[in-house]
Formats: C-alpha cells, sequence, structure tokens
C-alpha cells in the first residue's frame, strides 16, 4: 500500500505535504510519506487550505465539500479525507502527474 493513501470509514485519507506561495500549483513529487503539492495561496488566514481544497477537488473530480482536513490545519503536513473515490482512482490520477511520470 501506498504510504501517503490509506482507507477510511467514509473514503481515502491522503496525506499531503503543502508547498504554499509557489510559482505554479501542481504536484511536484513525495515529500516523506507524503504527496507534495506546490500551491500560488499564501499561508495566511486559511488561504492555502481553501487552495488545498481546490486543487485536490478539481484534480480528482470531486465536489469540494466531498474533501476535509482531518488534520494539519496550521501545518504544511495536512491528511486529507476524501469521500466518493476509491484508493485505486486517486493513483491512478496520481500516477498519470507530470512530475511523477517518468
Amino acid at each position: 500500500m501506498t504510504l501517503f493513501l490509506q482507507p477510511s470509514t467514509d473514503g481515502v485519507l491522503l496525506r499531503v505535504y503543502v508547498q504554499p506561495k509557489a510559482s505554479r500549483e501542481g504536484i511536484a513529487g513525495y515529500h516523506g510519506d507524503a504527496l507534495k503539492i506546490r500551491l500560488k495561496a499564501p499561508p495566511v488566514e486559511g488561504e492555502a487550505n481553501a487552495a488545498c481544497i481546490r486543487f485536490l477537488a478539481s484534480l480528482f473530480g470531486l465536489p469540494q465539500t466531498n474533501l476535509s482536513i482531518k488534520t494539519g490545519h496550521k501545518s504544511r503536513l495536512k491528511l486529507i479525507e476524501m469521500e466518493g473515490v476509491s484508493i485505486e482512482e486517486i493513483r491512478k490520477v496520481i500516477v498519470a502527474q507530470p512530475a511523477l511520470s517518468s
């Protein structure tokens, strides 16, 4: 099993490491046992958290209401719960990202 993906009672838990104030948004690879995500938003007043939810919802084709930050509201390392998607579906999307393809 991939370390950054875990099943949960309502869907999937995704461990991400957020790099705020990046020049462009996207998946940037891995950071330890987390998926590294670059976001343009600054880490103030929840802007990076909101941008993280928007980015992941768009990437996986889910409504934003299906995603929630379980831990890491004030940290770069976050645990995101995603409802309505399987680990296999998430894996397919992540592997197709340019930063992770060979």
